[in-house]
């Protein structure tokens, strides 16, 4: 029995991240001793949320001590020397690596590592999986795996709010240390590749990550979209747009989009300043997210990037047809089952909405769940065994 530890910015709050790791750290928790360390405030515990309460995880918080003033001067310095003249090679990415993330900082985690005599530590997002990278030295004998969850444009792009192109060797520099680096898709093994020769990342998919409702019966006449209310990220107000075109040559269809975050106010705009009230509908975040997917006929992801489209499998396994952005990771997950619109392209997305009312549902329906299967937990879990 392997100790495993996920080191995570946060387990108990809502996201597609947090959900996914809940569900690979159950599974393993049924061979392995497995411990999930993280940010979160103490008081934030709830076991229910992604059903943690059904495995047995140790939980193990940290918070960072507060940096001297010297200190946190000096190291600003030097980080934003290294951000605006981008010097190249291992040994200012390794002072960069330092100056981030200062000793005090660096310290309490390596203390904490420590006491787990973990055998595998899985560094959860790239900031994490790099921060990893830095403590390898304080961690003899621990395999050390850095799992990537932002697909490779979401991070390499000249526009990225991750990392930007000023810290992009950076990164890789750091990934390379690791022992392994999980990405969620093939395109983005391919561009990190083709970026850096060295860099050999292992591709294991996201799995299913909750129990299907009753499949879909495609008669509802609604749309359906799920994610977080953020900013430039799930392309909802570019839905919203499109639906308003939509609408102007469909009077039934409806809109649901389930979801919480701070751009929330701007599409409740959107919607009254095309006085759709009674057609687009905004619910919170649920637990019992599969009757929305049961009630839908249609599942639209607008998203400008994805790491792994999670949502698609899920809608999938419910049995929905699926309109999205051509996405490089949303194509290799649905082949030629997907309806494709040009990313970030409204009037295109309008008229895939129009489109996709006329489809032969049936004949989607029957198609998305056998893509699905694929995509079965026990198939994932086996493939983080090798890994581990």
């Amino acid at each position: 029995m392997r100790r495993i530890c996920f080191l995570t910015d946060s387990i108990f709050s809502i996201g597609g991240v947090q959900r996914v790791t809940a569900v690979i750290a159950k599974e393993l928790a049924k061979t392995h001793d497995v411990t999930i360390m993280t940010f979160d405030k103490p008081d934030s515990k709830d076991t229910t949320l992604y059903g943690l309460q059904e495995a047995d995880i140790n939980y193990r918080f940290i918070s960072y001590p507060t940096v001297g003033r010297l200190r946190r001067l000096l190291c600003k310095g030097y980080s934003g020397f290294y951000r605006k003249m981008q010097p190249q090679g291992r040994f200012a990415s390794n002072l960069y690596a330092r100056s981030s993330f200062p000793s005090e900082l660096r310290e309490v985690v390596i203390r904490e590592l420590q006491q787990g005599h973990y055998d595998t530590i899985i560094g959860v997002h790239a900031p994490l999986a790099a921060r990893l990278a830095t403590l390898m030295p304080h961690l003899p004998g621990v395999r050390c795996i850095g799992w990537i969850h932002n697909s490779f444009e979401a991070l390499f792009s000249p526009a990225s709010r991750y990392i930007g192109p000023q810290l992009q060797r950076h990164y890789v520099y750091q990934f390379r240390k690791l022992h392994a680096t999980v990405l969620l898709c093939q395109h983005d093994a391919e561009s990190y590749q083709a970026y850096d020769p060295q860099l050999h990342p292992t591709v294991i998919y996201n799995p299913l990550t909750l129990t299907p409702g009753q499949p879909s019966q495609g008669t509802s006449k609604r749309f359906l979209a799920v994610g977080r209310f953020s900013r430039l990220h799930k392309g909802f107000d570019l839905l919203i747009e499109a639906f308003h075109l939509f609408a102007q040559k469909n009077s039934d269809w409806q809109l649901d989009i389930v979801g919480e975050g701070p751009e929330e106010n701007l599409y409740r705009q959107k919607i009254a300043e095309y006085h759709l009230e009674s057609r687009i509908h905004l619910h919170p975040f649920t637990n019992e997210i599969q009757r929305y997917y049961s009630n839908a006929q249609v599942y639209v992801l607008s998203s400008r990037w994805e790491g792994f489209g999670l949502v698609l499998v899920e809608a999938m396994a419910h049995g929905l047809p699926v309109v999205s952005s051509d996405l490089p990771t949303s194509q290799e997950i649905m082949g030629d089952f997907g309806l494709y619109y040009e990313n970030g392209n409204i009037e295109d997305l309008a008229n895939r909405l129009y489109e996709v009312t006329s489809l032969d549902w049936k004949k989607k329906s029957e198609e998305a769940s056998a893509i699905a299967h694929r995509f079965e937990l026990n198939r994932i879990a086996e493939q983080w065994r090798k890994i581990l």
